[in-house]
């Protein structure tokens, strides 16, 4: 009997639970990690760009997180274009207000965290 009732169980847990364990999970910006991968993405993709002036994310879509061999997020975000500089020392920016200033744009970026060595690295972006 028991059997039959441990591969029915572990079937009917594993539907319950709506979700491939191991696979990509919806969370919140705001969770712990997801917005520092954010941060550093954005640091990352704006180093990457030959553009003068700083992108900065208008608004987050949706953000995963897959546990690996630490966190694996997977950040899709609307980006804009700000006044400020590249060079700019440290300066807050905020996207321009006027949509043809701001040329939004969509990125994903891929990035994985590992904190207790101190490690985060970009794996993928694609805007």
């Amino acid at each position: 009997m028991w059997k039959l009732v441990f591969p029915v169980l572990a079937a009917v847990f594993a539907v319950g639970l709506g979700s491939l364990v191991g696979g990509p999970q919806d969370i919140d910006i705001n969770q712990e990690g997801a917005r520092e991968a954010l941060d550093f993405a954005v640091v990352q993709h704006n180093r990457g760009t030959n553009d003068l002036f700083l992108s900065q994310v208008a608004k987050v879509v949706k953000v995963q997180r897959q546990v690996v061999a630490g966190s694996k997020y997977i950040i899709t975000v609307k980006m804009g274009k700000t006044p400020c500089r590249k060079d700019s020392a440290n300066e807050l920016c905020a996207v321009h207000t006027d949509e043809a200033l701001a040329r939004p744009y969509q990125c994903t970026f891929t990035v994985w965290s590992r904190p207790w060595i101190n490690d985060i690295r970009m794996l993928d972006e694609k805007c």
